[in-house]
């Protein structure tokens, strides 16, 4: 799914602000690298950012998250992280991006890391406001409950006069439901000009990026505000925040596969990833959890309580329930992979089938081979990973252990309990296991002699 718009008239520029410290998360790992659908909201932030054909993206970080910088400059580039130091407030925070963007010619958008649900299409309107004529557009909500928000002061036409913050707000001010979600655009020489007019002089002592707005009106420049869906602009300052943005965008993941054909008994219990590929006509039955990386083609099915992640899964194929694919799992078309069996990195030729209880990691196994319960690829040998080849029609009887490397060839197959440390041959039957040795009588005598020591060990107690 994407958000992407289409193609920008003016050229357009991100600052995405990522220096909050985060302190209300109670975590070790900064705030904007906590994940929503398995992506770090930071990366939403930026794949929102070039959903809008943004062709410069810079993210203002804090001196004590180093590994926000790290990440951004990983995805980015070099030159993608500059530092906020120390932390002055959002207007501080953007003019930290003044050099980083000094050669560029366009629109400068301002976003924040924090609000993962923000998208290409919720921000679009912005540039809209600046085609027909704004110089500073910025992106309201109207709140349910607008306290602890900065308010939009309008006039008709959605004239906007000024911001103010909560903390300078009055009693009639704090009335107006029309809040800001802090998402501006605005020409870059112009944003910055009007940054450097920002004073400190208020309840914080910080140079807020919302006073741009009233300098703006006040040199008779055009302001004017562009609105949102409240959930869209939902920020995420805790950990009871960033669970219900989780829920939100759960929701409009599930919401979006049905729309395109996916059919889900209960949706409410299956949770997506950022990038889960499911194709028309796949069933996923209840409490299915895909992690990042899975693609599943048509007519598939997978059943409850399945968890698959970094797998592709062939058309018709059947998975679970209780199944677990896992990063490098190949499923091919019309292949069952049954009831606690795992697979990891092997490819699952078409009509194979694996329905019981077993482990395949590291190989391969050919088409309409039966895989029987209890068998395990024996891939690591406390050191190194080796693998297993199965091949096309090949039996592997329940219980066996293929001890890597080791390959299964063509139509072979292999004895209930056997342990097969060699290569079998096209065809052939391999067994492995102990003669069975019946004792005649042993298991009567055995069952009375216990029975016997039962009853003497009770007497005894009971003289006592």
């Amino acid at each position: 799914m994407t958000n992407a718009v289409s193609s920008p008239v003016r050229p357009r520029a991100a600052v995405i602000l990522a220096a909050g410290q985060g302190t209300r998360m109670k975590s070790p790992t900064p705030k904007v690298l906590h994940r929503i659908g398995g992506r770090t909201m930071l990366d939403h932030a930026i794949d929102t950012a070039e959903a809008l054909g943004c062709q410069r993206i810079i993210v203002v970080v804090g001196a004590h998250s180093p590994q926000v910088g790290e990440h951004a400059r990983k995805r980015l580039g070099e030159g993608a992280a500059v530092v906020q130091d120390p932390p002055q407030g959002t207007g501080h925070a953007v003019l930290a991006a003044r050099e980083a963007l000094a050669d560029f010619d366009g629109d400068v958008v301002v976003t924040y890391a924090d609000c993962p649900l923000l998208t290409a299409r919720t921000i679009e309107p912005l540039f809209a406001v600046r085609e027909k004529g704004a110089d500073v557009a910025v992106l309201g909500f109207e709140a349910a409950n607008p306290t602890g928000y900065g308010r939009l002061i309008l006039a008709p036409g959605h004239v906007l006069l000024r911001i103010v913050e909560e903390k300078e707000a009055d009693d009639s001010v704090k009335q107006v439901r029309h809040c800001n979600s802090g998402v501006l655009a605005a020409d870059r020489a112009i944003l910055f000009d009007l940054l450097s007019q920002v004073r400190n002089d208020n309840a914080k002592g910080e140079y807020y990026l919302t006073d741009v707005v009233g300098l703006a009106h006040d040199r008779e420049l055009s302001t004017r505000a562009a609105f949102a869906p409240e959930a869209a602009v939902q920020g995420v300052n805790a950990q009871g925040e960033l669970a219900a943005a989780e829920a939100v965008w759960q929701a409009a993941r599930r919401s979006a596969f049905l729309v395109e054909g996916v059919t889900m008994p209960a949706p409410e219990t299956v949770h997506l990833s950022w990038d889960t590929r499911l194709a028309a006509g796949v069933t996923v039955e209840q409490f299915v959890v895909f992690g990042p990386g899975v693609s599943v083609a048509a007519g598939a099915v997978i059943k409850a309580f399945s968890h698959l992640e970094g797998a592709t899964v062939g058309e018709g194929a059947l998975i679970g329930p209780y199944a677990r694919l896992r990063v490098g799992a190949d499923i091919g078309p019309d292949a069952h992979i049954g009831n606690f069996v795992e697979v990891k990195k092997v490819k699952v030729g078409a009509g194979a089938k694996a329905n019981h209880l077993s482990y395949l990691g590291d190989g391969s196994i050919g088409a309409k081979a039966n895989i029987g319960a209890g068998t395990i690829f024996c891939n690591y040998d406390g050191f190194d990973k080796f693998e297993t080849h199965v091949g096309a029609n090949a039996f592997i009887g329940s219980n066996t252990a293929l001890v890597a490397p080791v390959r299964v060839g063509v139509g072979a197959m292999t004895g209930s309990g056997s342990v097969i440390t060699k290569d079998v041959e096209d065809g052939a039957l391999a067994l492995s296991r102990a003669p069975q040795n019946d004792k005649t009588g042993w298991a009567t005598k055995f069952r009375a002699m216990k029975a016997a020591q039962k009853a003497k060990a009770k007497a005894k107690k009971d003289t006592k």
